[in-house]
C-alpha cells in the first residue's frame, strides 16, 4: 500500500517565529549594548577603511557592470561607488571582512557578527536617500545600531550551542540569517514576511568550510560574508516582491535543513530565544592588537612577551610548545607550505613565528614579502601544538568565554624559559578599559589612510559623541565617508 504524504501547509518552525518576534518586539534598552555597539561601528568600518589598500580586495569592489552607478543607491565608505543595496551589502562586508580584524564570537561555533553591518548599512542608507527624496523620514544611526545589537544577538545566540562547522558548513550561514531578519525589517517587512525571509536563508544552499582549511586555504574567506549579507539583501527583497516562504524549512522529514545538513538534530540554545536581548554585543570579542584568527590572539600577544627575550637567539632555539584548546588546534595548528595570505592567517605556527622574529604582527606580514623570511618557516617547524583540557573547558564556559594559549620557548643548550600565558586577549570584555583606547586609534590610524586631516576629524568626533552619533541621519553620516 502506498503511504500518502500530507500536502497541507503547516505552521512555521517555532524558531523562525521566535527570531521574528524578537526582532520586531523587543526593545534593546541596555546602555552597554549601544556603547558597545558604538565601538563595534567604529571598528568595521576602520576594518574596511584599511582593507581599501590591498588590491586583492580593491579588485573585488564596485557595480557588477564596470563604469554604472545607481544615482539614488548605497553609498560605498571610502570610495566614490554608489551601488544597489544588493551589491552595495557585498562590498561593505567585503571591507570589513578581508582583513580578518573585525569584532569574533566563539563558542559550539565562530564567527564576526560585525559582517552583518554590510548589509544593514547598505539597505539603512539606500532607504534613507529614496525616503528623504519622497519627503519622508530617514533612519538615524541609532536605527543602525538597534539592528546591529539584533543580529549580533540573533548570530551569537544561534552559535553558543550549535556547531555548523562540525558539519562542514561554514559560519556565513548564520551571517546570511542573521542579515536576512533584520535587513526585511529595516526595508518594512512584516513579522510573516520576517519568517518568509528566514526560511528562505535557511533552505538556501550553504558555503562549505573548505576554503577556510588547508589544503584549500583562500582569499573566498575574506569575500564570504561579504557574500553572505548580500544574499540576505537579495532574498529580503524578493521576499517583499510575495515570494512565498517555506515554513518548515528546518524541520520538514528527509528534506529540511536540519534531516539534510544538521544530522537530524535540533538547535540547541543556552536560552529560551525568548530572553534573547544585548549579551552579545556586549560580550563581542575585538581584534585590536593583531589581524589574526582570533584563536591565535592570546598566542600572538605571548610571543610579543617573549620577543625581547629571544630576538638574538633563533639559531639556537630548538623546540616552541603552544598549549592550547581544542578549537585553536581544529582550526588553525597547520604544517606544510602556506600558499597565500589567507593560509598564513590561518595558521597559528605563522602567527607565532612573525612576532618572535619581528616583535609585531601586522596585515602586511601576511604577504609574500614578508613571508619569503626563511626564518619564519624555520621557527614554524619548530611549533608544537598540545591541547590543554582545561583551557578548552574555559574557552566554553559562558561566564568564562576565555580563549587560553601558552607558549614556552627552549633552546639547544638546554635553556627553557618560563611559559608565558595569556588567558584573554585584549579584546575580551574582562579587558576592555585597557581596551578601548587601544580600538579608537586603531580606528585613528585607519582613517588616517584614506581621509584629508579635516575629514578624520569630523569623523572620530562623531563617532565619540554617543549622543549625536545615534541622532545623526544614516546618509549624512555615510556621507561622511566619501572621498
Amino acid at each position: 500500500m502506498s503511504s500518502h504524504i500530507s500536502n497541507i501547509r503547516p505552521q512555521p518552525d517555532q524558531v523562525l517565529m521566535d527570531i521574528a518576534d524578537y526582532v520586531v518586539d523587543h526593545d534593546i534598552e541596555s546602555t552597554l549594548a549601544y556603547d558597545t555597539a558604538r565601538n563595534c561601528l567604529m571598528d568595521s568600518l576602520g576594518c574596511a577603511m584599511e582593507a581599501l589598500a590591498y588590491p586583492a580586495c580593491t579588485k573585488l569592489l564596485g557595480p557588477l557592470v564596470p563604469g554604472s552607478m545607481v544615482p539614488d543607491g548605497a553609498k560605498i565608505p571610502g570610495t566614490r561607488f554608489q551601488l544597489d543595496p544588493v551589491q552595495a551589502a557585498f562590498n561593505i562586508g567585503t571591507m570589513i571582512r578581508w582583513l580578518d580584524f573585525n569584532d569574533t564570537w566563539l563558542a559550539a561555533e565562530w564567527g564576526h557578527p560585525s559582517d552583518n553591518l554590510g548589509g544593514i548599512l547598505a539597505v539603512a542608507d539606500w532607504c534613507s536617500r529614496n525616503a528623504v527624496i519622497g519627503g519622508a523620514k530617514s533612519f538615524t544611526m541609532r536605527d543602525i545600531l538597534t539592528a546591529m545589537i539584533k543580529a549580533h544577538e540573533i548570530q551569537g545566540c544561534l552559535a553558543l550551542e550549535n556547531s555548523f562547522n562540525k558539519v562542514g558548513l561554514d559560519h556565513v550561514v548564520l551571517v546570511k540569517v542573521a542579515s536576512v531578519a533584520v535587513v526585511t525589517h529595516l526595508l518594512g517587512g512584516s513579522r510573516d514576511q520576517i519568517v518568509d525571509a528566514l526560511s528562505q536563508a535557511w533552505v538556501d544552499g550553504q558555503s562549505l568550510r573548505a576554503y577556510r582549511h588547508a589544503p584549500n586555504t583562500g582569499s573566498r574567506k575574506s569575500w564570504a560574508a561579504g557574500d553572505a549579507t548580500s544574499r540576505a539583501v537579495w532574498l529580503a527583497l524578493i521576499t517583499l516582491k510575495g515570494e512565498t516562504g517555506y515554513p518548515s524549512a528546518l524541520t520538514a522529514k528527509t528534506w529540511g535543513f536540519y534531516d539534510v545538513l544538521f544530522k537530524g538534530q535540533p538547535f540547541r540554545f543556552q536560552r529560551p530565544i525568548q530572553q534573547w536581548d544585548s549579551y552579545v554585543m556586549e560580550n563581542v570579542l575585538f581584534k585590536i592588537s593583531f589581524p589574526a584568527e582570533f584563536h591565535s590572539q592570546t598566542a600572538a600577544e605571548c610571543a610579543m612577551q617573549l620577543h625581547p627575550r629571544v630576538k638574538e637567539r633563533f639559531s639556537d632555539i630548538s623546540k616552541i610548545t603552544i598549549r592550547t584548546h581544542e578549537a585553536a588546534i581544529r582550526i588553525i595548528d597547520k604544517k606544510g607550505p602556506l600558499n597565500n595570505p589567507a593560509d598564513r592567517d590561518h595558521c597559528i605556527q605563522y602567527i607565532v613565528a612573525v612576532p618572535l622574529i619581528f616583535g609585531r604582527l601586522t596585515a602586511a606580514d601576511y604577504e609574500d614579502a614578508i613571508a619569503a623570511d626563511p626564518r619564519i618557516d624555520e621557527l614554524r617547524e619548530k611549533i608544537t601544538c598540545i591541547e590543554d583540557p582545561q583551557f578548552t573547558k574555559a574557552y566554553y564556559d559562558p561566564q568564562r568565554r576565555s580563549i587560553a594559549n601558552g607558549v614556552t620557548v627552549e633552546f639547544k643548550d638546554g635553556i627553557k624559559l618560563d611559559e608565558v600565558v595569556v588567558e584573554y586577549p585584549i579584546g575580551h570584555r574582562s579587558r576592555r578599559n585597557e581596551g578601548i583606547p587601544l580600538l579608537e586609534e586603531k580606528f585613528r590610524i585607519s582613517l588616517a589612510r584614506r581621509f584629508t586631516p579635516t575629514q578624520q576629524k569630523a569623523i572620530i568626533d562623531r563617532c565619540l559623541d554617543q549622543a549625536k552619533l545615534e541622532a545623526t541621519p544614516v546618509s549624512e553620516f555615510v556621507d561622511m565617508f566619501v572621498v
